[in-house]
C-alpha cells in the first residue's frame, strides 16, 4: 500500500512511465490519466470542451493549455480518481503546471509526488527505435526491452505488429529535443516544491520495486 496516490509521472519519450503505471496498477487501485485519452473521450462525447477542441483540430492547430487543463479537471473530479491518480503526459510545461495547480485547488486536491524517469538519451534512443505496435489493440512492445511472447505478434489479439514511421532515430532524436525545450524546465520546477523524486534506467521488476519504495 502507497501513501502518496496523487501522482504525475515525467520523463522522455521512452523513459518508462507507462510501465511504471502499468506496474502501480497491478497493487493499486489508482486511476491511470492520459490526456491523449481524455481528449479523444471529450471529443466523442460531444462536451463542449471537446466540441471546441475538435474544432481547432479539424484547423490543424494546437488545443490551448486552458482547455487541456479544463479536461484534466473534469476528469480529476470524477470519484474513480477519488482513491489515487497517475497523470501520464500532463503538465508539460510550467504553463501547464500552474494551470494544474489552480485545477486542483479548485477540486481540494493536490499532487502528492512528482517521479521523473532519469534515462540517458542512448537508451531512449534504443528504446524509441525498437518499438512495435498493434493495429487492432494500440498496445505498444519494444523488441529490446519489452518483447512480444511470439516474434512480431501481440499477445493480445495475435495479428501482426508493426512499427511506426514516427518510430525512426531521425524523429526520436526530434521528440528528445522537443521535451528538453519543454518539459525539462517542469523538473526544477517541481524541485523547488520538494515534490520531486527520482529514478534512474533500471530494469522493469526493479524499477516497480523502486517505486513502491519510493511512495509508500
Amino acid at each position: 500500500m502507497i501513501s502518496k496516490r496523487n501522482l504525475i509521472f515525467l520523463g522522455a519519450p521512452g523513459a518508462g512511465k507507462g510501465t511504471g503505471a502499468s506496474g502501480i496498477l497491478e497493487h493499486e487501485n489508482l486511476v491511470h490519466i492520459s490526456t491523449g485519452d481524455i481528449l479523444r473521450a471529450e471529443i466523442k462525447n460531444g462536451t463542449e470542451l471537446g466540441k471546441n477542441a475538435a474544432v481547432l483540430m479539424e484547423k490543424g492547430e494546437l488545443v490551448p493549455d486552458e482547455i487541456v487543463a479544463g479536461m484534466v479537471k473534469a476528469r480529476l473530479k470524477q470519484h474513480d480518481c477519488d482513491n489515487g491518480f497517475i497523470l501520464d503526459g500532463f503538465p508539460r510545461t510550467i504553463k501547464q503546471a500552474e494551470l494544474l495547480e489552480d485545477a486542483l485547488e479548485g477540486i481540494g486536491k493536490k499532487i502528492d509526488t512528482v517521479v521523473y524517469f532519469d534515462v540517458s538519451d542512448d537508451i531512449l534512443l534504443k528504446r524509441l527505435t525498437a518499438r512495435i505496435s498493434c493495429k487492432q489493440c494500440g498496445k505498444i512492445y519494444n523488441k529490446v526491452f519489452v518483447p512480444p511472447k511470439k516474434e512480431n505478434t501481440c499477445d493480445d489479439c495475435a495479428v501482426d505488429l508493426f512499427q511506426r514511421p514516427d518510430d525512426s532515430l531521425e524523429t526520436a532524436k526530434e521528440r528528445l529535443k522537443v521535451f528538453y525545450a519543454s518539459t525539462q524546465p517542469l523538473i526544477d520546477y517541481y524541485k523547488e516544491k520538494n515534490l520531486l523524486t527520482s529514478i534512474d534506467q533500471v530494469e522493469k521488476e526493479k524499477m516497480i520495486a523502486v517505486l513502491f519504495e519510493k511512495l509508500g
